[in-house]
């Protein structure tokens, strides 16, 4: 691969790898003219692009992972038994040493404990939740009870360019405020850790530790979107001076301690493929969410998964922790966004932890807004070169007004997620070579006009057609 056009002057390249390959997974690039026909046959929404059709995946670190030779090891111990079996124990044993709370119960994935949670706490009508940012499923299953989804990140998260260590910190003052101006009104407070739909951006110790202040000041259940937790002890411990000296696990325990529970997707920092839970201290809300369980997930010690995936759980969220592999993470990461952004393609500053975030409206300014340009740009790097992104912007987060109209996100990214521990540091330059390219001729992208969209989710299932 020739990359000799790409400016590489000043670009570190990651430290090797804390691991090693034994097994591969062959596949191949479509040609362009079969690219241009699938996209037409996709309706110009990847998420209906089949991934044989695929050379690079990045539409989501969720799931995506490489598990490790323990973690293949670890299925076969799994314990089948339908109620209380061992690997559920097990399983539950390395949530509370690492994270530290009494109760564990293990969901499906993500959002099934964000159902589940929001249910038990009989969240509805003229109730708020409060975060820095949600994201999709999280502002989906609060809007679907009737509640309403308030973000309350810090307003320097959404100038693109500004360099801040910890550009996820939700404002405190402006909780404080909210929690004032509504007493009795906000059900909860979650704090996403990493700030996926910011960019994958991290929160600072401090500030997780003074909104769970905060939140005991004013009797709220205050949780912890945790998905991603490891990463954003890393950088706690990289970005603040501070932490320098603490270890990760002893970084991630601090930040939980704060927090009333956790809500997590394991399918990211816990490097599986299927998988979620609930972890908290309050035995009268643990109680609450068996019960519910109980009609859609399953009995409360399976959650909906077989005794193979807590096995797998265990062993992954043991070995997120390695400072190792998390600095090779987000070297790798870090690797694509320099080579980028010293090509001329404008990406969100700092880089985050799980992947690049494209600025959709400066790559395609000729588009307007009701044309999509995060998703046009977004199919325009699968017809360039086979790689899958995903729009994380106004397919995502714009809503209609009760007159019809758009109301659109302050920012339109198009993510670039890096599954863990799959692609080589070949890949990240062919992701690079692929986009500069698209770049330089980015006047050439058209837009889209949207022909169906459901009114939650619209990203999963929207449909689109070229604009001639």
């Amino acid at each position: 691969m020739d990359i000799s056009f790409l400016n590489v002057d000043g670009i570190t390249i990651p430290e090797p790898p804390p691991y090693k390959i034994k097994t591969v997974e062959f596949t191949r690039i479509p040609t362009k003219d079969e690219r241009t026909k699938i996209l037409r046959e996709a309706r110009y929404n990847l998420f209906n692009v089949p991934s044989e059709a695929i050379y690079l995946d990045l539409l989501t670190d969720s799931g995506t992972a490489a598990m490790s030779d323990l973690q293949w090891s670890a299925l076969m111990r799994g314990d089948e038994a339908y109620a209380s079996a061992r690997s559920f124990f097990n399983f539950r044993k390395a949530i509370q040493e690492i994270m530290g709370y009494n109760y564990v119960i293990p969901t499906h994935q993500g959002r099934a404990a964000e159902f589940l949670f929001f249910k038990a706490l009989e969240l509805g009508p003229g109730d708020y939740a409060l975060s820095n940012q949600f994201f999709d499923t999280t502002h989906a299953n609060i809007v679907n009870r009737g509640a309403k989804a308030i973000d309350l990140v810090i307003e320097d998260a959404y100038d693109v360019q500004k360099e801040l260590p910890f550009k996820g910190d939700i404002d405190l003052k402006k909780v404080e405020q909210f929690l004032s101006d509504y007493p009795g009104k906000v059900k909860t407070i979650i704090l996403t850790i990493t700030n996926n739909s910011g960019g994958g951006q991290p929160v600072s110790l401090d500030n997780i530790q003074k909104l769970g202040t905060l939140a005991k000041e004013y009797n709220v259940p205050f949780f912890l979107d945790a998905a991603r937790f490891a990463e954003n002890a890393y950088f706690i411990k990289t970005r603040d001076p501070r932490y320098a000296d603490w270890s990760i696990p002893k970084i991630a325990r601090a930040m939980f301690d704060a927090a009333d529970g956790v809500l997590v997707s394991a399918k990211k920092d816990c490097l599986v493929n299927i998988g979620g839970f609930i972890a908290l201290n309050d035995k009268e809300l643990y109680q609450k969410i068996r019960r519910i369980m109980v009609i859609t997930e399953g009995f409360p010690t399976y959650g909906g998964l077989a005794g193979r995936d807590l096995e797998a759980m265990a062993q992954g969220i043991r070995e997120v922790l390695n400072e190792e592999y998390l600095r090779y993470r987000v070297e790798q990461v870090t690797l694509l966004g320099q080579l980028l952004d010293k090509n001329g393609v404008p990406v969100l500053k700092p880089f985050g932890g799980h992947g690049i975030y494209l600025d959709g409206l400066a790559f395609a300014p000729h588009i307007p807004r009701e044309q999509w340009p995060s998703q046009a740009v977004t199919c325009a790097i699968y017809e360039q070169g086979a790689i899958r992104a995903t729009e994380i912007g106004s397919l995502v987060f714009a809503e209609k007004d009760e007159n019809g109209n758009w109301i659109w996100p302050k920012l339109d990214f198009i993510r670039l997620a890096i599954p863990r521990r799959v692609y080589l540091l070949d890949h990240i330059f062919y992701i690079a070579k692929n986009i500069v390219e698209l770049k330089d001729n980015a006047d050439q992208i058209k837009g889209l006009n949207m022909t169906y969209a459901p009114p939650i989710l619209k990203h999963f299932n929207a449909e689109f057609e070229l604009v001639e």
